[in-house]
């Protein structure tokens, strides 16, 4: 079987030093909030050229924490994507305020800039674009449109790790950001955490205050807070990977060429590179007419596959009442027609080829 991501090629490569760290964490007895954490986000805000660094407890509470931080709360209006998972709506619904979903562009799957625009109202707040599976937003014009009309910008991060724009980080661009390190992703924790990024002394000082019951000294609680903490352990793991990060992320990239090459004479459309950005292929997303024959075809071969995302947020259940009427053509489109392939850095080209040739048998039959 080839499966979506191999992490245990990757633990195998960073075993020693994993273990190493935990065991000290243990023989330490520093839990929560310890020094690894405190380290980790010293290392992350460094490489993310960002002042502020906070882990938190999960990529969802990331974005919570960010936009309650910002200010964002009840009646306001975000401007988002309807293509993407649904912890970006559910983080705006907390606090809240209200998600206003716009299309995509059929290229790279992002919000598009001028739907954005055409959203906007008295009551818009804050734009959260979403950098989908690893491709960058168009935060040139989305930073100009925030600045002109006033708006929040506030990243979502959490396919995108490492992702750069003009050799400047996701995450380094908006108001603050969020990100995750669900165990699949570019840098994944072994269990659920998150991140949130800002250049923002204040807004910096209310996430360390929110991460932790609303408070800075023990026993003293200037607000309501959350219990939403990196784990110190999730942090050991993590730091072995950032220093890795690159390597990784530049190994995906090699993947997902090899597939775009392989595949340039087949009825699919490839992942799109707009050159505005670096692609750090959280997702190898295809778009195709044939898609539930190609999966057939890949699941019969004990191929990974997934669709990322078979139905739009907007037409969701939990949000078809207050969405009644959006029609996102673009975002319907893609979503009845996308499919994600295997990706991950230790990929083999022998992998590679053989899903390749069970698409290509498949579409040519």
């Amino acid at each position: 079987m080839i499966p979506m991501v191999n992490l245990k090629a990757q633990y195998a490569e960073i075993k020693e030093e994993i273990e190493f760290g935990l065991a000290q964490t243990i023989d330490n007895c520093t839990f929560i909030l310890g020094p690894n954490v405190q380290a980790f986000e010293q290392e992350t805000a460094a490489y993310l050229g960002v002042k502020h660094a906070i882990g938190v407890a999960s990529g969802t509470d990331a974005l919570h924490l960010a936009l309650l931080a910002e200010g964002i709360g009840e009646g306001d209006e975000v401007i988002t994507t309807a293509f993407t998972f649904i912890a970006t709506a559910e983080a705006i619904k907390y606090v809240g305020a209200v998600p206003v979903f716009v299309d995509i562009d059929p290229k790279t799957f992002n919000i598009c800039p001028e739907a954005i625009t055409k959203a906007i109202t008295p009551k818009t707040k804050a734009i959260m674009p979403v950098h989908l599976f690893g491709q960058p937003a168009d935060m040139g014009k989305i930073s100009a449109i925030c600045q002109q009309h006033q708006l929040k910008l506030i990243e979502d991060c959490c396919q995108s790790f490492g992702a750069r724009i003009n050799g400047k980080q996701t995450g380094a661009i908006g108001s603050s950001a969020g990100y995750s390190f669900f165990p699949s992703k570019n840098l994944g924790a072994f269990g659920d955490g998150g991140l949130v990024v800002t250049d923002c002394d204040e807004t910096a000082a209310m996430l360390r205050q929110l991460r932790n019951h609303g408070s800075n000294v023990r026993y003293y609680h200037d607000v309501v807070g959350y219990n939403s903490r990196l784990d110190e352990m999730q942090a050991v793991i993590l730091r072995a990977k950032l220093k890795r990060i690159d390597q990784y992320n530049q190994a995906r990239r090699r993947v997902a060429h090899r597939y775009s090459a392989l595949m340039a004479d087949l009825p699919l459309t490839t992942p799109y590179e707009d050159g505005l950005g670096e692609h750090v292929y959280h997702q190898y997303t295809l778009l195709s007419e044939h898609r539930e024959d190609v999966l057939q075809a890949l699941q019969a071969a004990q191929i990974g596959c997934a669709v990322y995302y078979p139905v739009p947020l907007h037409q969701q259940n939990v949000f078809k009442q207050e969405c009644a009427g959006v029609h996102l053509p673009v975002t319907e489109a893609v979503a009845a027609t996308c499919f994600s392939l295997p990706i991950c850095p230790f990929l083999a080209d022998e992998s590679i080829e053989k899903i390749v040739g069970v698409i290509r048998d498949r579409l040519q039959a």
